[in-house]
């Protein structure tokens, strides 16, 4: 490893750099690439005054992002990794370094981030099965009697290719409640050692069964990891497991199960075949109808107009399917 230690003096053709903790080495040509940004006029000109202890030219910005910054006057080009996430930070040290190409570069990267989000379908649907369950009553000490009901078990699946409106309706539906009545924001194990999450409404991802939390969400392989941290727009925690197609349909792909308990059965029964209910603003989903309207009215929010309705295009209040899209 070089000797980053170097005695003060004019920038020779090896220029180390200390920005922000980060030490870099390059060539003075590299920094002085464009003469009329500031590293061009700080190094063809007169001496830095700012040094650190070892002798480095010390320049106090975020020495994580001057990576981009030096690789583009290597290169010439911008290089960011799939879905990188830290674009208006970076556009703040193109500005401080007044690297003009560099700003230029950046504004055409946004507008096309812009242009393929603003573009975007989404499609999601209900299907509900029913459940005959058989259970016995207690109708006195030593006096038990059989009895039945007929459970209805939703199913939702939602798929968008924007996964940023699929992050926000998470959270539109992430308000939940236990059997008690109270928040229940525990994140539960694993599915292989608790079963099926304890929450009103369970959560099936590609990756498998899973607690749906609010504070417990996922990288997706397009959020950049830059270096050691991992960051993103929608401030995610959390890594995806598996192969990387289940963690892109993790990001694109919304699957929920729930069942409403109905009038006949006891709630320790309820609780017993580990059902779960779905309440959005303490208001519980009970029918295909009201979690496509809920759907609908974030869909909506964020800019989406309804293309089809299933089975009968003329009754939206009756539909199990809806799709949209976004121009």
């Amino acid at each position: 490893m070089p000797d980053t230690c170097q005695g003060p003096g004019r920038p020779g053709p090896l220029v180390t750099l200390n920005v922000g903790g980060k030490v870099y080495s390059t060539t003075l040509e590299t920094l002085t690439r464009f003469p009329d940004s500031m590293l061009g006029a700080m190094f063809r000109g007169c001496q830095p005054a700012l040094l650190d202890s070892c002798g480095n030219y010390f320049i106090d910005r975020d020495g994580k992002t001057f990576r981009h910054i030096l690789n583009f006057l290597r290169f010439g080009r911008l290089d960011l990794p799939d879905g990188y996430a830290e674009l208006s930070l970076l556009r703040a040290e193109a500005d401080f370094y007044q690297i003009r190409p560099l700003l230029e570069e950046l504004r055409r990267v946004e507008a096309e981030r812009w242009r393929r989000q603003s573009n975007a379908v989404l499609h999601a649907d209900v299907a509900v099965t029913s459940r005959r369950l058989h259970f016995n009553v207690r109708r006195g000490p030593q006096n038990y009697e059989l009895s039945s009901c007929t459970v209805e078990v939703f199913t939702a699946n939602v798929f968008c290719t924007d996964r940023h409106f699929l992050a926000g309706l998470r959270r539109h539906l992430g308000r939940r409640e236990g059997a008690s009545g109270n928040v229940d924001r525990q994140v539960d194990p694993s599915p292989k050692e608790s079963g099926f999450p304890k929450t009103q409404a369970t959560l099936r991802e590609a990756g498998g069964w899973k607690q749906w939390s609010t504070s417990h969400q996922r990288i997706c392989p397009d959020d950049s990891a830059d270096e050691d941290t991992a960051t993103d727009d929608e401030t995610l925690d959390g890594t995806p497991e598996g192969s990387g197609m289940e963690a892109a349909m993790m990001c694109h792909h919304l699957c929920l199960e729930w069942a409403p308990c109905p009038a006949g059965l006891p709630a320790a029964e309820y609780t017993k075949q580990k059902f779960h209910r779905l309440r959005v603003d303490g208001r519980e989903i009970r029918s295909s109808h009201q979690f496509l309207e809920e759907v609908l009215k974030v869909a909506l929010a964020q800019g989406f107009r309804v293309d089809s309705i299933f089975p009968d295009p003329a009754d939206i209040l009756n539909a199990r399917s809806l799709r949209f899209v976004r121009q």
